[in-house]
Order: structure tokens, then sequence, then C-alpha cells
């Protein structure tokens, strides 16, 4: 009986096995597909050669922008030294007035024509923004300030005075009396009312001109005063 128990146990087992055997095995997971791949691959590789606008704005534009702020900051920066450290050349002729000049509690009005009766001196000066050599005739600025009480020949304190000269265009410069004055330094400054033994056409009629300086940076064109003050 135990005989039969055993045979019938081992066909049974025997017969599962060979079942099992038979039986298809589960689906696995097939690899994609070559095509698959590639639009798989395909995607990545449009990421990184993306023409789309944002693409294009961040790695094109992007770049163009921030060199075109570059650019224009460097002319504006070039627009800040050539026009506003100089005068603003586009603008119509100014109208002609009295040369105002103060000291302390004196001041003076000195008009062109006044100007033209005054003894003058002649500078030769290369003008940068012309290119050019000029001829400037005018008055001796020392020969203006001294009647306002001005030193002639200043020492100690009186080389704490300085000047302001200013244009009709808003336009300022700065000189010591010192610089000024041909008793302490060897430089000529005049105030100016002919070039080239002509009338000053487009800057004038009067310019304050110098003769020391390496360029015209402290020219003043139409020059309309000057004010005289101490340093503290």
């Amino acid at each position: 009986m135990r005989m039969r128990v055993w045979t019938a146990t081992f066909l049974f087992v025997l017969g599962a096995g060979a079942a099992v055997a038979q039986t298809p095995p589960q689906s696995q997971p097939q690899p994609m597909p070559m095509g698959g791949m590639d639009m798989a691959q395909g995607k990545t590789m449009d990421m990184s050669m993306c023409q789309c606008p944002c693409m294009a704005m961040g790695q094109g534009n992007g770049m163009e922008m921030g060199q075109g702020k570059s650019m224009e900051m460097d002319h504006g920066m070039k627009m800040d030294h050539g026009m506003k450290m100089d005068h603003v050349k586009d603008k119509p002729p100014l109208p002609a007035g009295p040369l105002k000049i103060s000291f302390a509690e004196k001041s003076a009005e000195w008009p062109p024509a006044t100007l033209a009766a005054l003894p003058h001196k002649s500078v030769s000066v290369y003008d940068e923004h012309a290119k050019a050599c000029r001829t400037y005739s005018g008055v001796p600025l020392i020969d203006l300030l001294t009647p306002l009480g001005v030193p002639g020949k200043p020492h100690g304190k009186d080389l704490r005075l300085y000047l302001v000269a200013e244009g009709a265009d808003g336009y300022e410069a700065v000189y010591s009396v010192a610089e000024v004055n041909p008793d302490v330094h060897n430089a000529t400054v005049i105030v100016a009312d002919s070039l080239d033994g002509k009338p000053i056409p487009d800057d004038g009629p009067l310019q304050l001109v110098a003769s020391g300086d390496k360029r015209p940076a402290r020219w003043v064109y139409y020059l309309v005063a000057i004010r005289v003050l101490t340093a503290e």
C-alpha cells in the first residue's frame, strides 16, 4: 500500500514539473524598439540644439543682449567722456552777452565790444577737437581780475584764490589764480574774442583759452561768467 502511495506521489510531482516546464514564461519587458530609443535620444539632442525662442533667447540673444548692454554702456561712457566732459557741439550758437566777473564784494561786466578795445595778446595752440593749430587773440585774463582787487603778484594766502569760469551752456572749469598770472605761471590764459584773425564763429563770442594745457579740456566756450573764490 505504501509502495503505491509513493509511486503515485512521484508520478504527480513528475507530471507537475513537466507541466511547469511546458508553461510559456511570463512576458518580460521587451527592449524598446530602435525607433523608440532614437526618439528618446532625439529629445535629448533636441534639448541641446533647441531652436525654440526661449532657448535661443538664453543661448544666443541673451549674449547679444548682454553684449549690447555692454556696448551701450561703453558708448555711454564715451558719451560721458566726450559730450559731458566737453562742450556740446551740436547746439545752435548761444546769444552773446557781457562777461560778468566777480571777486568778494566787487563785480564788473565786460561786453564784447568793450573787450575788443582793450590791449590783446595772441596765443597759438593746438586744438585737439579741430585737430589743428589755431591762433586766438584776446585780453589776458589777469588784466580783467586785478581791477577787482585780485593780487597781481600773489604770495602767501593769495595762493588760496581760485576761479570758476562758466559758459552759457553750463560748462565750468576751475583754475587757480596763480595759473592765470604770468608772475607765477608761464602759461597764457586769455579771454579770446577772435580766432585766426576773425570773430569766433560758433563757440563765442568769447572763449577762455589756456596755452599751457595739453588738451583743451578747460577751455570754456560761450564764456559768460568768472567767479573768484577763496579755498578754505
